[in-house]
């Protein structure tokens, strides 16, 4: 009965949402979340001003997907006919009825759609002569500019291909993205790099240089890449440059965020991917994953599950210790989330994520040895466990908006390390890094419509890391010096947009930081307490950050955009043999240029070209000490040029091709006096080339089925490992590549997939463990590997 009323009631409210005709000729940005179609035609009547009614309740009930973007209120309601297998007829000025449609049509739309298929509209009554395809918002944007608003370098990756052949992490983004780079130590020790702005090559106490977040919560401040598993996404967003005016610190080459599918409300939904593989040289592996969406206990809330497990088969051998492909990877985790809406546009989420990854031995290999194998008489390997807890309130005060997000991190990384001196016993080196946080941000904005857009917004960050370090030989372990971080900001930030004269889109904005920083010495010898006192004592840092930007329309598809932004880090305190010292903030300032053509995913040709010049102050990285160990400091100023260049062409309707290409030109210039002897030429870790291509087909077949095919081939050029002599190996100069098939209907199919086609080796990253008996090696490319994978949705 109560879901009788609820709809009727429904229905009553959409007649009674009627306007004039000329209002509904503007285009308005709508954003309709996945699940039934009756609850989507309500959001999008309440957002268009007009009207749309599904009297047919099994039609109402039908799951759609999230409907988002700049259009007109005719192609609004013409996407939600067509998502839900209904026929739009028009009903006056502004008003449109969904019937249902032929029984075929109808059926095959309501089964899920699988990623590659393109399945064909239905007859719509009326259809406006071209329906031009709605504008891609940028939710990174914080105030949801359309594409053709945002003065930037933005990539989208949809969730759906992040995910063909199988569910991945980090790497499926460096796969697409030639301007994003990983040191490549292995899941969940990471630290990822975006155009030339990068660091160092351990996990130390300096914070990333590229945001990463979960929504809108942080997922690390500064710990390595947690490398969660991209299922069940709905999209992840890449912003290239510095990003400090929104994002604050840790974004000072750009931020990645990873947009999970939101529970959708009134539907019972279910997806399942399973596969094995095999890998040459090497050991089998298998992944699983399951997604669940529930109604739950009353209408207006729903649960969604996803779970995953993946076993990556090893490929390196250590004959000193008897045993071949060591380096097996396991890797558990999961995502639940459970919304609740509490008004018309108001929703609560209660998010909770877990993954733990379990590596069982290094997977780097002697330069000058046998391929794919490592001499060496210890076990190493590395343990990453990491949890998150978000609570989300989300809501609109007429054409404002507002969004509310507190969150709780966890993440402990213990790595191991090979440390045996020449002639010596066995030894190992083992570091845990121990990282909490709470943060919480909450903003208000109105997305530019007319003229004028804006966002406001306040944030809170806690963050506590913790580094130990102690060394295994013998049957015995000693402790050595650690460190603790630990940091406060207060912030407050702005940004506004204003249209001129039609076709010039004018932003600005800053923010301002305020950074409490405190940390103490870990395992220091009593001795030599008195000599970190004042090195430890708690200090204050403040920073604001400016941004500006202009964006012209040259032509309705064509935009050309100047931008400055800002990023920074604050200091710490790092380790230096037995003693703890000090590492001050850095800052990076950017003045990029850029032009971009059409509409990524839909036009015929789109592209997107962009240069930076970027000016680096007190550079944080990573060195050698002349213990061995690795520590870090403040290395000096640099600066950056970044060129990238990036487009795609659909050939037919079944073939697309897009390429990529990014070059920097990198170098520290005025080093510190104590690191003038090293001779720094370059920042490290970042090719001078990258670049990749890709290849998409899809064609249906009878009887309702499709084939699909993506193949892509990525070249990443020479780089060095880091400052100074010891780290002086180069690294890179290797081609990647992979293709995979997919033969089914939307609701089942088979993929085969072969990734590094060529089974080259390469060199992804030279360095296995820090110390001076290990540094003649490769981390090679995972060798040639076959998966065969099922994936259903029911």
């Amino acid at each position: 009965m109560r879901r009788a009323i609820h709809r009727l009631c429904s229905l009553v409210a959409l007649t009674m949402l009627a306007g004039a005709g000329p209002a509904f000729a503007r285009p308005v940005l709508v954003d309709s979340p996945a699940g039934q179609a009756g609850r989507a035609a309500i959001a999008l009547a309440r957002q268009t001003g007009g009207s749309i009614v599904i009297a047919d309740r099994a039609l109402a009930e039908r799951r759609v997907p999230a409907i988002r973007g700049r259009m007109e209120p005719h192609e609004a309601a013409r996407r939600l006919a067509q998502a839900s297998g209904g026929r739009l007829v028009r009903a006056g000025d502004g008003a449109w009825r969904i019937i249902p449609a032929a029984p075929a049509a109808a059926s095959r739309a309501n089964a899920a759609p699988s990623p590659p298929v393109r399945s064909a509209p239905p007859p719509v009554e009326e259809p406006p002569a071209e329906a031009a395809p709605g504008q891609i918002v940028v939710t990174a944007s914080k105030r949801d500019l359309s594409l053709d608003q945002y003065a930037g370098q933005a990539s989208f990756l949809p969730g759906e291909e992040l995910i063909f052949g199988g569910v991945g992490g980090t790497e499926r983004i460096m796969q697409r993205l030639p301007t994003l780079s990983s040191t490549h130590l292995g899941s969940g020790r990471n630290k990822l790099f975006i155009r030339g702005i990068a660091d160092s090559s351990f996990t130390g106490p300096t914070q990333a240089t590229v945001g990463q977040y979960l929504g809108d919560l942080r997922l690390t401040y500064n710990a390595p890449d947690p490398d969660l598993r991209l299922s069940d996404m709905e999209l992840v967003e890449v912003l290239e440059g510095p990003q400090g005016t929104l994002y604050g610190s840790g974004s000072m080459g750009g931020i990645i965020r990873m947009v999970p599918n939101a529970p959708e409300l009134g539907v019972t939904y279910g997806a399942a991917i399973l596969g094995g593989s095999q890998t040459w040289h090497g050991a089998a592996g298998m992944d699983a994953n399951l997604v669940l969406n529930l109604p739950f206990l009353v209408d207006d809330a729903a649960l969604r599950i996803s779970l995953d497990t993946a076993s990556e088969g090893g490929y390196i051998d250590k004959p000193l210790l008897g045993r071949r492909d060591v380096n097996r990877t396991q890797i558990f985790g999961g995502r639940a989330t459970l919304r609740y809406e509490i008004a018309p546009d108001w929703t609560v989420d209660l998010m909770g994520v877990a993954q733990s990854t379990r590596a069982q031995d290094s997977q780097y290999a002697d330069r000058d040895g046998p391929p794919l194998t490592r001499s060496s008489a210890v076990e190493e390997g590395a343990d990453a466990d990491y949890a998150q807890g978000q609570l989300v309130l989300s809501g609109r005060l007429g054409d404002v908006r507002l969004r509310s997000t507190t969150g709780i991190v966890g993440q402990q990384l213990e790595e191991k390390y090979e440390a045996t001196l020449p002639g010596g016993p066995p030894r190992r080196f083992v570091q845990m890094n121990d990282t909490s946080m709470v943060a919480n941000e909450t903003r208000l904005w109105q997305p530019l419509e007319d003229r004028f857009g804006w966002v406001l917004g306040v944030s809170y960050t806690h963050n506590t890391t913790r580094l130990t370090r102690a060394l295994e030989g013998e049957g015995q372990r000693a402790a050595s010096t650690g460190v603790l971080n630990e940091v406060r900001e207060f912030t407050t930030y702005g940004e506004v947009s204003a249209l001129l004269f039609d076709a010039l889109v004018a932003s600005a904005g800053g923010r301002f930081t305020h950074a409490r920083l405190g940390g103490e010495g870990e395992d220091v010898a009593p001795q030599l307490l008195a000599q970190i006192a004042w090195i430890t004592a708690a200090r204050r840092e403040s920073a604001f950050l400016p941004a500006a930007s202009l964006l012209a329309r040259v032509t309705p598809a064509t935009q050309l955009y100047l931008r400055y932004q800002q990023g920074f880090r604050p200091g710490g305190l790092a380790i230096e043999g037995p003693l703890v010292r000090r590492f001050e903030n850095d800052r990076n300032s950017t003045f990029e240029l850029g032009v971009r053509h059409g509409t990524p995913g839909s036009s015929p040709f789109e592209m997107a070209a962009s240069l930076s010049y970027t000016t680096w102050r007190d550079i944080q990285a990573d060195f050698i000490d002349a213990g061995g160990f690795p520590s870090t400091a403040n290395i000096g100023d640099g600066e950056v040029w970044t060129a990238s260049f990036s487009a795609g062409w659909r050939i037919t309707r079944a073939l697309r091709v897009d390429a990529g290409i990014t070059y920097n030109d990198s170098r520290v210039d005025q080093p510190r006096p104590e690191f003038s002897t090293l001779r720094l030429t370059e920042v490290p870790n970042v090719a001078r080339v990258a670049g990749r291509v890709g290849v998409e087909y899809a064609q249906p077949l009878d009887n309702g089925w499709d084939i699909a095919a993506r193949g892509w081939a990525g070249y990443v050029g020479k780089s060095r490992l880091g400052i100074g002599p010891e780290l002086g190996d180069p690294q890179g100069n290797y081609l990647d590549s992979g293709l995979t098939v997919r033969l089914g209907r939307p609701d089942l199919g088979v993929t085969l997939g072969v990734t590094n086609l060529a089974d080259e080796v390469g060199n992804r990253f030279a360095l296995g463990t820090p110390f001076a008996t290990g540094r003649d090696q490769i981390t090679p490319l995972r060798p040639r590997t076959v998966r065969l994978g099922l994936d259903a949705r029911f």
